[in-house]
């Protein structure tokens, strides 16, 4: 099952606050993230700040159409975290 991010919220810099459906919650730095085509206008804190949080998509976006992954920004917070392959058994 995806990661379902619920709220978040700018906190300073880089930095945002997210909270997921399942209660994970915490703040994360994006700024080694920053890279790219999409990503570089980013840098300039003013921008970053403009993110939003998109419910369709359950997770952040920004006006420039740049977004990350809900499963990324919760890997973030839970390092362990990862996807399970919709392909695996779930039978014993």
């Amino acid at each position: 099952m995806l990661p379902k991010l619920r709220e978040a919220k700018y906190r300073r810099d880089y930095r945002i606050w997210l909270k997921f459906a399942d209660g994970v919650e915490g703040e994360i730095d994006l700024e080694s993230e920053l890279w790219g085509e999409v990503f570089e206008p980013l840098k300039d804190k003013a921008r970053f700040a403009e993110f939003a949080l998109d419910k369709e998509l359950e997770t952040i976006v920004w006006p420039n159409g740049a977004d990350f992954a809900p499963e990324f920004l919760y890997q973030k917070l839970r390092p362990e975290y990862a996807l399970r392959s919709a392909h695996k058994s779930s039978a014993a």
